[in-house]
Protein backbone atom coordinates (compact mmCIF):
# COMPACT_ATOMS: atom_id res chain seq x y z
CA UNK A 1 0.00 0.00 0.00
CA UNK A 2 1.20 3.46 -0.66
CA UNK A 3 0.14 7.08 -1.28
CA UNK A 4 -0.71 8.35 -4.13
CA UNK A 5 1.26 11.87 -3.37
CA UNK A 6 3.47 13.68 -5.35
CA UNK A 7 6.82 13.12 -3.56
CA UNK A 8 6.94 16.64 -2.15
CA UNK A 9 3.73 15.80 -0.71
CA UNK A 10 4.56 12.84 0.76
CA UNK A 11 7.76 14.60 2.24
CA UNK A 12 6.29 17.83 3.46
CA UNK A 13 2.81 15.92 4.62
CA UNK A 14 4.58 12.71 5.99
CA UNK A 15 5.13 14.06 9.50
CA UNK A 16 1.52 15.94 10.00
CA UNK A 17 0.45 12.35 8.55
CA UNK A 18 1.91 10.58 11.15
CA UNK A 19 0.88 13.23 14.13
CA UNK A 20 -2.52 13.21 12.83
CA UNK A 21 -2.83 9.32 13.37
CA UNK A 22 -0.62 8.76 16.08
CA UNK A 23 -2.51 10.90 18.46
CA UNK A 24 -6.28 9.70 16.82
CA UNK A 25 -5.08 6.44 18.33
CA UNK A 26 -4.36 5.13 14.34
CA UNK A 27 -2.03 2.93 13.74
CA UNK A 28 -0.93 3.23 10.37
CA UNK A 29 1.46 5.75 8.97
CA UNK A 30 2.99 6.81 5.73
CA UNK A 31 7.27 6.43 5.96
CA UNK A 32 9.44 8.55 3.31
CA UNK A 33 8.46 6.16 0.31
CA UNK A 34 4.76 6.78 1.00
CA UNK A 35 4.42 3.06 2.50
CA UNK A 36 2.26 2.44 5.38
CA UNK A 37 3.84 1.21 9.03
CA UNK A 38 2.34 0.66 12.13
CA UNK A 39 2.70 3.18 14.96
CA UNK A 40 2.58 0.80 18.21
CA UNK A 41 4.56 3.68 20.48
CA UNK A 42 2.92 5.75 22.92
CA UNK A 43 1.78 9.46 22.79
CA UNK A 44 4.26 10.43 25.99
CA UNK A 45 3.18 13.58 27.39
CA UNK A 46 -0.32 14.36 26.28
CA UNK A 47 0.45 18.12 26.36
CA UNK A 48 3.68 18.06 25.19
CA UNK A 49 2.60 16.21 22.42
CA UNK A 50 -0.02 18.00 21.32
CA UNK A 51 1.76 21.20 21.76
CA UNK A 52 3.97 19.41 19.13
CA UNK A 53 0.87 18.49 16.97
CA UNK A 54 -0.07 22.44 16.92
CA UNK A 55 3.80 23.74 16.49
CA UNK A 56 4.29 21.62 13.18
CA UNK A 57 0.62 22.82 11.89
CA UNK A 58 1.36 26.40 12.40
CA UNK A 59 4.90 25.51 10.40
CA UNK A 60 2.91 24.30 7.38
CA UNK A 61 0.63 26.99 6.55
CA UNK A 62 -2.78 28.52 6.61
CA UNK A 63 -4.49 25.25 5.36
CA UNK A 64 -3.51 22.91 8.22
CA UNK A 65 -3.69 26.35 10.96
CA UNK A 66 -7.27 25.92 9.77
CA UNK A 67 -7.39 22.36 9.85
CA UNK A 68 -6.10 22.00 13.59
CA UNK A 69 -8.86 24.57 14.00
CA UNK A 70 -11.61 22.23 12.77
CA UNK A 71 -9.82 19.49 14.72
CA UNK A 72 -10.42 21.34 18.06
CA UNK A 73 -13.99 20.84 17.34
CA UNK A 74 -13.98 17.18 17.13
CA UNK A 75 -14.03 16.30 21.19
CA UNK A 76 -15.12 12.85 19.73
CA UNK A 77 -11.87 12.01 18.08
CA UNK A 78 -9.16 13.93 20.15
CA UNK A 79 -8.25 14.20 23.99
CA UNK A 80 -8.80 17.34 25.97
CA UNK A 81 -5.15 18.66 25.69
CA UNK A 82 -5.12 18.80 21.76
CA UNK A 83 -8.48 20.04 21.54
CA UNK A 84 -6.91 22.77 23.96
CA UNK A 85 -3.71 23.18 22.03
CA UNK A 86 -5.23 23.30 18.26
CA UNK A 87 -8.17 25.67 19.73
CA UNK A 88 -5.22 28.43 20.61
CA UNK A 89 -3.89 27.93 17.17
CA UNK A 90 -3.42 31.56 15.54
CA UNK A 91 -1.29 32.03 12.27
CA UNK A 92 1.18 35.44 12.65
CA UNK A 93 3.39 35.97 9.76
CA UNK A 94 5.63 38.33 8.23
CA UNK A 95 3.54 41.40 6.39
CA UNK A 96 3.85 41.39 2.50
CA UNK A 97 5.95 44.01 0.88
CA UNK A 98 3.96 47.36 0.66
CA UNK A 99 4.56 47.37 -3.19
CA UNK A 100 3.14 43.88 -3.60
CA UNK A 101 -0.08 45.01 -1.57
CA UNK A 102 -0.56 48.03 -3.79
CA UNK A 103 -0.20 45.59 -6.66
CA UNK A 104 -2.97 43.78 -5.72
CA UNK A 105 -5.34 46.27 -4.61
CA UNK A 106 -4.81 48.00 -8.21
CA UNK A 107 -5.18 44.80 -10.10
CA UNK A 108 -8.57 43.82 -7.97
CA UNK A 109 -10.28 47.58 -7.97
CA UNK A 110 -8.88 48.62 -11.40
CA UNK A 111 -8.03 51.93 -10.30
CA UNK A 112 -4.51 53.33 -8.62
CA UNK A 113 -4.25 53.39 -4.76
CA UNK A 114 -4.40 57.14 -4.55
CA UNK A 115 -7.51 56.97 -6.68
CA UNK A 116 -9.55 54.81 -4.75
CA UNK A 117 -8.59 56.27 -1.27
CA UNK A 118 -7.39 59.33 0.18
CA UNK A 119 -4.61 57.92 2.41
CA UNK A 120 -3.65 54.12 3.12
CA UNK A 121 -1.13 52.75 5.46
CA UNK A 122 1.63 50.59 4.16
CA UNK A 123 2.17 48.85 7.46
CA UNK A 124 -0.92 46.70 8.59
CA UNK A 125 -2.88 46.20 11.82
CA UNK A 126 -2.42 42.66 11.31
CA UNK A 127 -1.33 40.05 9.07
CA UNK A 128 -1.88 36.15 8.88
CA UNK A 129 -1.21 33.54 6.42
CA UNK A 130 -4.48 34.29 4.29
CA UNK A 131 -4.56 38.37 4.62
CA UNK A 132 -3.52 41.30 6.29
CA UNK A 133 -5.39 44.14 6.94
CA UNK A 134 -4.49 47.91 6.27
CA UNK A 135 -5.94 51.20 7.85
CA UNK A 136 -7.14 53.64 5.26
CA UNK A 137 -9.63 56.62 4.81
CA UNK A 138 -12.11 57.03 1.31
CA UNK A 139 -11.95 59.90 0.23
CA UNK A 140 -14.36 61.87 1.96
CA UNK A 141 -11.94 61.22 4.92
CA UNK A 142 -14.45 57.92 6.21
CA UNK A 143 -11.85 55.75 8.20
CA UNK A 144 -11.99 52.20 6.49
CA UNK A 145 -10.01 48.86 6.94
CA UNK A 146 -8.84 47.08 3.80
CA UNK A 147 -8.21 42.97 4.07
CA UNK A 148 -6.16 42.03 0.87
CA UNK A 149 -5.52 38.31 0.67
CA UNK A 150 -1.61 37.04 0.15
CA UNK A 151 -0.44 36.65 -3.92
CA UNK A 152 -1.09 32.80 -4.48
CA UNK A 153 -1.96 31.35 -1.53
CA UNK A 154 -5.60 30.14 -3.08
CA UNK A 155 -3.21 27.86 -5.55
CA UNK A 156 -1.39 27.10 -2.31
CA UNK A 157 -4.44 26.13 -0.76
CA UNK A 158 -5.80 24.08 -3.33
CA UNK A 159 -2.59 21.97 -3.34
CA UNK A 160 -3.39 21.52 0.70
CA UNK A 161 -6.61 20.80 0.22
CA UNK A 162 -5.81 17.55 -2.89
CA UNK A 163 -3.13 16.62 -0.61
CA UNK A 164 -4.78 16.27 2.77
CA UNK A 165 -8.02 14.33 0.79
CA UNK A 166 -5.78 11.57 -0.36
CA UNK A 167 -4.14 11.32 3.18
CA UNK A 168 -8.09 11.03 4.59
CA UNK A 169 -8.86 8.91 2.06
CA UNK A 170 -6.07 6.74 2.47
CA UNK A 171 -6.93 6.36 6.43
CA UNK A 172 -10.45 5.84 5.68
CA UNK A 173 -9.44 2.65 3.56
CA UNK A 174 -7.03 1.16 5.91
CA UNK A 175 -7.45 2.18 9.75
CA UNK A 176 -9.83 1.52 12.26
CA UNK A 177 -9.73 5.24 13.50
CA UNK A 178 -10.73 6.32 9.69
CA UNK A 179 -13.31 3.17 9.46
CA UNK A 180 -14.91 5.00 12.89
CA UNK A 181 -14.65 8.42 12.32
CA UNK A 182 -14.56 8.49 8.38
CA UNK A 183 -12.33 11.70 7.79
CA UNK A 184 -12.64 12.10 4.09
CA UNK A 185 -16.87 13.62 4.69
CA UNK A 186 -14.56 15.96 7.46
CA UNK A 187 -12.10 16.70 4.66
CA UNK A 188 -14.82 17.48 2.15
CA UNK A 189 -16.70 19.57 4.43
CA UNK A 190 -13.22 21.40 5.66
CA UNK A 191 -12.42 22.07 1.76
CA UNK A 192 -16.06 23.61 1.03
CA UNK A 193 -15.67 26.39 4.54
CA UNK A 194 -12.09 26.45 2.99
CA UNK A 195 -12.52 27.26 -0.06
CA UNK A 196 -15.73 29.81 0.88
CA UNK A 197 -13.68 31.88 3.26
CA UNK A 198 -11.05 32.63 0.42
CA UNK A 199 -13.82 34.56 -1.89
CA UNK A 200 -14.03 38.18 0.55
CA UNK A 201 -17.61 39.03 -1.45
CA UNK A 202 -18.79 36.14 0.58
CA UNK A 203 -17.97 37.73 3.99
CA UNK A 204 -18.77 41.49 2.41
CA UNK A 205 -22.45 39.58 2.86
CA UNK A 206 -21.86 37.81 5.99
CA UNK A 207 -20.73 41.29 7.32
CA UNK A 208 -24.46 42.37 6.01
CA UNK A 209 -26.37 39.48 7.47
CA UNK A 210 -25.08 40.03 11.05
CA UNK A 211 -25.10 44.02 10.86
CA UNK A 212 -29.28 43.26 10.31
CA UNK A 213 -29.61 40.13 12.41
CA UNK A 214 -28.04 41.60 15.30
CA UNK A 215 -29.39 44.96 15.30
CA UNK A 216 -31.18 44.77 18.31
CA UNK A 217 -27.28 44.60 20.92
CA UNK A 218 -26.82 47.76 21.49
CA UNK A 219 -23.21 46.99 22.78
CA UNK A 220 -22.22 44.69 19.99
CA UNK A 221 -21.11 46.00 16.64
CA UNK A 222 -19.80 44.80 13.45
CA UNK A 223 -18.26 46.46 10.51
CA UNK A 224 -20.18 47.54 7.47
CA UNK A 225 -18.31 46.51 4.47
CA UNK A 226 -18.33 48.93 1.24
CA UNK A 227 -19.25 46.98 -1.76
CA UNK A 228 -17.80 48.96 -4.67
CA UNK A 229 -14.49 48.45 -3.21
CA UNK A 230 -14.90 44.71 -2.25
CA UNK A 231 -13.42 41.86 -4.66
CA UNK A 232 -13.01 38.36 -4.25
CA UNK A 233 -9.60 39.06 -2.81
CA UNK A 234 -9.99 42.47 -1.39
CA UNK A 235 -12.51 43.20 0.97
CA UNK A 236 -12.85 46.91 2.66
CA UNK A 237 -15.06 47.46 5.56
CA UNK A 238 -15.66 50.18 8.12
CA UNK A 239 -12.85 50.72 10.78
CA UNK A 240 -13.54 49.63 14.04
CA UNK A 241 -10.99 51.43 16.36
CA UNK A 242 -10.16 48.94 19.27
CA UNK A 243 -8.29 46.02 20.76
CA UNK A 244 -8.16 42.80 20.96
CA UNK A 245 -10.27 41.96 24.04
CA UNK A 246 -7.06 39.76 25.77
CA UNK A 247 -5.09 42.71 24.73
CA UNK A 248 -6.92 45.15 26.93
CA UNK A 249 -5.06 46.45 29.99
CA UNK A 250 -6.60 45.79 33.45
CA UNK A 251 -7.04 49.17 34.24
CA UNK A 252 -9.59 49.17 30.97
CA UNK A 253 -11.01 46.00 32.07
CA UNK A 254 -12.40 48.52 35.21
CA UNK A 255 -14.01 51.03 33.06
CA UNK A 256 -16.49 49.15 31.10
CA UNK A 257 -19.16 46.87 32.69
CA UNK A 258 -18.05 43.90 31.81
CA UNK A 259 -21.16 41.94 33.08
CA UNK A 260 -23.41 43.55 30.43
CA UNK A 261 -21.14 43.08 27.69
CA UNK A 262 -20.73 39.35 27.93
CA UNK A 263 -24.40 38.94 28.71
CA UNK A 264 -24.97 40.55 25.30
CA UNK A 265 -22.57 38.77 23.05
CA UNK A 266 -23.72 35.71 24.50
CA UNK A 267 -27.38 36.64 23.71
CA UNK A 268 -26.71 37.44 20.67
CA UNK A 269 -24.71 34.44 19.44
CA UNK A 270 -28.47 32.31 21.50
CA UNK A 271 -29.70 34.37 18.78
CA UNK A 272 -27.91 33.67 16.12
CA UNK A 273 -27.84 29.86 16.49
CA UNK A 274 -31.80 29.66 17.99
CA UNK A 275 -33.54 32.24 15.79
CA UNK A 276 -31.66 32.95 12.35
CA UNK A 277 -29.79 29.84 11.96
CA UNK A 278 -26.49 31.40 10.93
CA UNK A 279 -23.98 32.19 13.60
CA UNK A 280 -20.08 33.33 13.52
CA UNK A 281 -18.14 30.02 13.96
CA UNK A 282 -14.54 31.31 15.18
CA UNK A 283 -15.43 33.99 18.06
CA UNK A 284 -11.57 33.52 19.22
CA UNK A 285 -10.93 36.55 21.62
CA UNK A 286 -8.34 37.55 18.64
CA UNK A 287 -11.95 37.90 16.81
CA UNK A 288 -13.97 40.18 19.47
CA UNK A 289 -12.61 43.59 19.77
CA UNK A 290 -13.28 45.52 23.07
CA UNK A 291 -14.03 49.62 21.17
CA UNK A 292 -13.11 52.90 22.21
CA UNK A 293 -16.58 53.51 23.19
CA UNK A 294 -16.78 50.22 25.31
CA UNK A 295 -18.85 48.26 23.03
CA UNK A 296 -17.73 44.87 21.60
CA UNK A 297 -16.93 44.43 17.86
CA UNK A 298 -16.84 40.93 15.68
CA UNK A 299 -15.09 40.72 13.16
CA UNK A 300 -13.81 38.16 10.37
CA UNK A 301 -16.88 37.15 9.47
CA UNK A 302 -15.25 34.39 6.66
CA UNK A 303 -16.00 31.54 8.72
CA UNK A 304 -20.24 31.00 9.63
CA UNK A 305 -22.14 27.59 10.39
CA UNK A 306 -25.62 27.18 9.23
CA UNK A 307 -28.51 25.54 11.34
CA UNK A 308 -31.55 23.79 10.17
CA UNK A 309 -35.13 24.36 11.70
CA UNK A 310 -35.18 20.89 13.01
CA UNK A 311 -31.83 21.14 14.45
CA UNK A 312 -32.33 24.63 15.94
CA UNK A 313 -34.99 22.51 17.53
CA UNK A 314 -33.15 20.05 19.08
CA UNK A 315 -30.02 22.73 20.50
CA UNK A 316 -32.84 24.64 21.78
CA UNK A 317 -34.09 21.99 23.93
CA UNK A 318 -30.10 20.76 24.77
CA UNK A 319 -29.22 24.52 25.68
CA UNK A 320 -32.76 24.61 28.04
CA UNK A 321 -31.51 20.94 29.61
CA UNK A 322 -27.94 22.57 30.21
CA UNK A 323 -29.30 25.58 31.65
CA UNK A 324 -32.04 23.66 34.29
CA UNK A 325 -29.33 21.03 35.04
CA UNK A 326 -31.67 18.38 33.75
CA UNK A 327 -29.45 15.80 32.76
CA UNK A 328 -31.62 13.54 31.24
CA UNK A 329 -33.34 15.66 29.01
CA UNK A 330 -29.34 16.31 27.63
CA UNK A 331 -28.87 12.78 27.50
CA UNK A 332 -32.06 11.95 25.75
CA UNK A 333 -31.52 15.28 23.33
CA UNK A 334 -27.60 13.95 22.43
CA UNK A 335 -28.90 10.60 21.61
CA UNK A 336 -31.15 12.12 19.15
CA UNK A 337 -28.30 14.27 17.39
CA UNK A 338 -25.90 11.71 17.52
CA UNK A 339 -25.46 9.44 13.90
CA UNK A 340 -25.44 6.26 14.19
CA UNK A 341 -22.86 3.85 12.95
CA UNK A 342 -23.77 0.29 11.19
CA UNK A 343 -20.72 -1.17 12.01
CA UNK A 344 -20.21 -0.30 15.60
CA UNK A 345 -22.52 -0.91 18.76
CA UNK A 346 -24.24 2.00 20.60
CA UNK A 347 -24.46 1.92 24.16
CA UNK A 348 -27.43 3.98 24.85
CA UNK A 349 -27.81 3.13 28.90
CA UNK A 350 -24.02 4.09 29.06
CA UNK A 351 -24.27 7.27 26.88
CA UNK A 352 -27.91 8.24 29.36
CA UNK A 353 -25.63 7.81 32.95
CA UNK A 354 -22.75 9.81 31.48
CA UNK A 355 -24.51 12.76 30.00
CA UNK A 356 -27.29 13.02 33.39
CA UNK A 357 -24.12 13.00 35.55
CA UNK A 358 -22.16 15.29 33.72
CA UNK A 359 -25.11 17.67 33.49
CA UNK A 360 -26.19 17.03 37.39
CA UNK A 361 -22.44 17.99 38.62
CA UNK A 362 -22.24 20.92 37.12
CA UNK A 363 -25.09 22.44 37.88
CA UNK A 364 -25.20 26.19 38.53
CA UNK A 365 -21.18 26.07 37.60
CA UNK A 366 -19.84 29.28 37.09
CA UNK A 367 -17.10 29.97 34.52
CA UNK A 368 -14.27 29.05 36.79
CA UNK A 369 -15.74 25.82 36.70
CA UNK A 370 -16.96 24.16 33.12
CA UNK A 371 -18.87 26.02 31.48
CA UNK A 372 -21.49 25.45 28.67
CA UNK A 373 -19.03 25.20 25.80
CA UNK A 374 -17.33 22.80 27.82
CA UNK A 375 -20.41 20.88 28.36
CA UNK A 376 -21.23 20.55 24.60
CA UNK A 377 -18.10 19.44 23.82
CA UNK A 378 -17.94 16.72 26.68
CA UNK A 379 -21.25 16.07 25.41
CA UNK A 380 -19.96 15.24 21.51
CA UNK A 381 -16.52 13.61 23.65
CA UNK A 382 -19.44 11.02 25.23
CA UNK A 383 -21.23 10.46 22.24
CA UNK A 384 -17.72 9.42 20.31
CA UNK A 385 -16.74 7.31 22.98
CA UNK A 386 -20.30 5.42 23.37
CA UNK A 387 -20.75 5.13 19.30
CA UNK A 388 -22.60 7.66 18.35
CA UNK A 389 -21.03 10.33 15.67
CA UNK A 390 -21.75 13.71 17.12
CA UNK A 391 -23.45 16.15 14.68
CA UNK A 392 -20.96 18.58 12.76
CA UNK A 393 -23.14 21.75 13.67
CA UNK A 394 -23.07 20.42 17.49
CA UNK A 395 -19.31 20.19 17.81
CA UNK A 396 -18.79 23.49 16.06
CA UNK A 397 -21.34 25.42 18.04
CA UNK A 398 -19.37 24.08 21.21
CA UNK A 399 -16.21 24.93 19.70
CA UNK A 400 -17.81 28.90 19.36
CA UNK A 401 -18.78 28.22 23.05
CA UNK A 402 -16.03 27.28 24.33
CA UNK A 403 -14.09 30.90 22.42
CA UNK A 404 -17.00 32.98 23.90
CA UNK A 405 -16.04 31.69 27.39
CA UNK A 406 -12.65 32.68 27.18
CA UNK A 407 -13.72 36.17 26.05
CA UNK A 408 -15.80 36.18 29.26
CA UNK A 409 -13.19 35.64 31.61
CA UNK A 410 -11.19 38.30 30.50
CA UNK A 411 -14.41 40.76 30.55
CA UNK A 412 -16.70 39.38 33.55
CA UNK A 413 -15.15 36.00 35.26
CA UNK A 414 -18.04 35.17 37.74
CA UNK A 415 -20.45 35.43 34.75
CA UNK A 416 -23.03 32.45 34.68
CA UNK A 417 -23.87 31.13 31.17
CA UNK A 418 -26.97 28.57 33.02
CA UNK A 419 -28.53 31.59 34.26
CA UNK A 420 -28.03 33.78 30.90
CA UNK A 421 -29.67 30.59 29.14
CA UNK A 422 -32.33 30.92 31.77
CA UNK A 423 -32.76 34.42 31.61
CA UNK A 424 -33.25 34.57 27.99
CA UNK A 425 -34.80 31.50 26.96
CA UNK A 426 -38.29 32.19 27.51
CA UNK A 427 -38.04 34.96 25.01
CA UNK A 428 -36.14 32.90 22.23
CA UNK A 429 -39.45 30.93 22.53
CA UNK A 430 -41.84 33.13 22.36
CA UNK A 431 -39.85 34.34 18.99
CA UNK A 432 -39.66 31.04 17.38
CA UNK A 433 -43.43 30.80 17.89
CA UNK A 434 -44.37 34.16 16.18
CA UNK A 435 -42.10 33.14 13.51
CA UNK A 436 -44.32 29.62 13.25
CA UNK A 437 -47.33 31.74 12.37
CA UNK A 438 -45.28 34.95 10.19
CA UNK A 439 -47.27 35.75 7.70
CA UNK A 440 -45.22 33.82 5.74
CA UNK A 441 -45.66 30.90 6.89
CA UNK A 442 -49.83 31.48 7.09
CA UNK A 443 -49.49 32.28 3.22
CA UNK A 444 -47.84 29.19 2.90
CA UNK A 445 -49.87 26.81 5.13
CA UNK A 446 -53.18 28.94 3.15
CA UNK A 447 -51.72 27.54 -0.35
CA UNK A 448 -51.16 24.08 0.87
CA UNK A 449 -54.98 23.92 2.31
CA UNK A 450 -56.07 25.83 -0.82
CA UNK A 451 -54.46 22.74 -2.80
CA UNK A 452 -55.63 19.76 -0.51
CA UNK A 453 -59.31 21.61 -0.84
CA UNK A 454 -58.85 21.78 -4.56
CA UNK A 455 -57.97 18.18 -5.08
CA UNK A 456 -59.74 16.41 -2.45
CA UNK A 457 -63.15 16.36 -4.54
CA UNK A 458 -61.12 14.32 -7.27
CA UNK A 459 -59.24 12.23 -4.95
CA UNK A 460 -62.91 11.09 -3.20
CA UNK A 461 -64.10 10.24 -6.64
CA UNK A 462 -61.27 7.79 -6.93
CA UNK A 463 -61.54 6.20 -3.66
CA UNK A 464 -65.21 5.49 -4.46
CA UNK A 465 -65.00 4.45 -7.85
CA UNK A 466 -62.30 1.98 -7.23
CA UNK A 467 -64.51 0.47 -4.11
CA UNK A 468 -67.36 0.16 -6.56
CA UNK A 469 -65.71 -1.74 -9.17
CA UNK A 470 -63.92 -3.74 -6.86
CA UNK A 471 -60.40 -3.00 -7.30
CA UNK A 472 -59.50 -1.29 -4.16
CA UNK A 473 -55.75 -2.60 -3.39
CA UNK A 474 -55.08 -1.68 0.40
CA UNK A 475 -51.13 -1.94 0.95
CA UNK A 476 -50.46 -2.96 4.51
CA UNK A 477 -46.75 -3.14 6.11
CA UNK A 478 -45.54 -4.72 8.74
CA UNK A 479 -46.37 -8.56 7.70
CA UNK A 480 -43.36 -10.97 7.48
CA UNK A 481 -44.28 -13.00 3.91
CA UNK A 482 -41.73 -14.99 4.72
CA UNK A 483 -42.28 -16.08 8.22
CA UNK A 484 -46.28 -16.32 6.92
CA UNK A 485 -45.22 -18.72 3.82
CA UNK A 486 -42.80 -21.25 6.42
CA UNK A 487 -45.76 -21.64 8.48
CA UNK A 488 -48.15 -22.62 5.50
CA UNK A 489 -45.84 -24.74 3.89
CA UNK A 490 -45.41 -26.53 7.54
CA UNK A 491 -49.53 -26.78 7.54
CA UNK A 492 -49.52 -28.14 4.50
CA UNK A 493 -46.47 -31.01 5.14
CA UNK A 494 -48.67 -32.41 7.99
CA UNK A 495 -51.73 -32.47 6.64
CA UNK A 496 -50.14 -34.45 3.59
CA UNK A 497 -48.42 -37.10 6.18
CA UNK A 498 -51.59 -36.82 8.05
CA UNK A 499 -53.64 -38.90 4.40
CA UNK A 500 -50.66 -40.55 4.55
CA UNK A 501 -51.05 -42.24 7.97
CA UNK A 502 -54.52 -42.65 6.74
CA UNK A 503 -53.70 -44.23 3.68
CA UNK A 504 -51.54 -46.81 5.46
CA UNK A 505 -54.27 -47.54 8.34
CA UNK A 506 -56.90 -48.18 5.50
CA UNK A 507 -54.88 -50.37 3.34
CA UNK A 508 -53.78 -52.01 6.35
CA UNK A 509 -57.12 -52.70 7.23
CA UNK A 510 -57.98 -53.97 3.93
CA UNK A 511 -55.84 -56.37 3.71
CA UNK A 512 -56.30 -57.97 7.14
CA UNK A 513 -59.22 -59.60 5.20
CA UNK A 514 -56.79 -61.14 2.56
CA UNK A 515 -55.96 -64.80 2.71
CA UNK A 516 -52.51 -65.68 3.34
CA UNK A 517 -49.91 -68.15 4.52
CA UNK A 518 -47.62 -65.42 6.17
CA UNK A 519 -49.11 -64.29 8.97
CA UNK A 520 -47.43 -62.13 12.17
CA UNK A 521 -48.97 -62.19 15.40
CA UNK A 522 -52.13 -64.09 13.55
CA UNK A 523 -52.65 -61.27 11.09
CA UNK A 524 -50.94 -61.09 7.44
CA UNK A 525 -47.51 -59.73 7.69
CA UNK A 526 -48.04 -56.95 5.29
CA UNK A 527 -51.22 -55.49 7.08
CA UNK A 528 -49.17 -55.63 10.39
CA UNK A 529 -46.22 -53.50 8.52
CA UNK A 530 -48.08 -51.32 7.41
CA UNK A 531 -50.05 -50.75 10.89
CA UNK A 532 -46.84 -50.24 12.46
CA UNK A 533 -45.69 -48.02 9.66
CA UNK A 534 -48.51 -45.58 10.59
CA UNK A 535 -48.43 -45.58 14.23
CA UNK A 536 -44.64 -44.97 14.39
CA UNK A 537 -45.24 -41.92 11.77
CA UNK A 538 -48.33 -40.94 13.92
CA UNK A 539 -46.16 -41.02 16.94
CA UNK A 540 -43.04 -38.60 14.94
CA UNK A 541 -46.22 -35.86 13.97
CA UNK A 542 -47.99 -35.96 17.11
CA UNK A 543 -44.34 -35.42 19.01
CA UNK A 544 -43.56 -32.89 16.21
CA UNK A 545 -47.06 -31.02 16.79
CA UNK A 546 -46.69 -30.77 20.78
CA UNK A 547 -43.03 -29.28 20.80
CA UNK A 548 -43.08 -27.15 17.95
CA UNK A 549 -46.51 -25.70 19.79
CA UNK A 550 -45.15 -25.37 23.03
CA UNK A 551 -41.64 -23.47 21.05
CA UNK A 552 -43.64 -21.33 19.51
Amino acid sequence: MTLSLRPEHVRRYRDVARLLLKYGRGDLVPDASGALTDVRDSPGDAAADAAELALELEALGPTFVKLGQLLSTRADLLPTPYLEALGRLQDDVEPLDPAEVTQIIEDELGVRLSKAFGSFDPQPLAAASLAQVHRAEMRDGRPVAVKVQRPGIELQIRDDLDAIAEIAGLVDRHSEIGRRFGFAGMVEEFTHSMLQELDFRREARNLVVFRENLAKFDRIVVPKPIEDFTTSRVLTMDLVAGRKVTAVSPQRLLEVDGEALVNELFGAYLEQVLINGLFHADPHPGNILLTEDGRLAIVDLGMVARISGDLQEQLLKLLVAIGNGDGDEAASVAWELGERRPDVDVDEGRLHRRVAALVADEQGTALGGLSAGAIITQLSRIAGECGLRPAPELTMLGKAMLNLDETARVLAPNFRPDAAIRDRIEGIVRRRMLQSVSPSNIVSAALDAKEFAEKLPGRVNKVMESLAEGTLNLNISGIDEDALMRHIRKVANRITLGLVLAALILGAALLVRVPTSSKLFGYPTLAIVLFLLAATGAGALFAVIILGDRHN
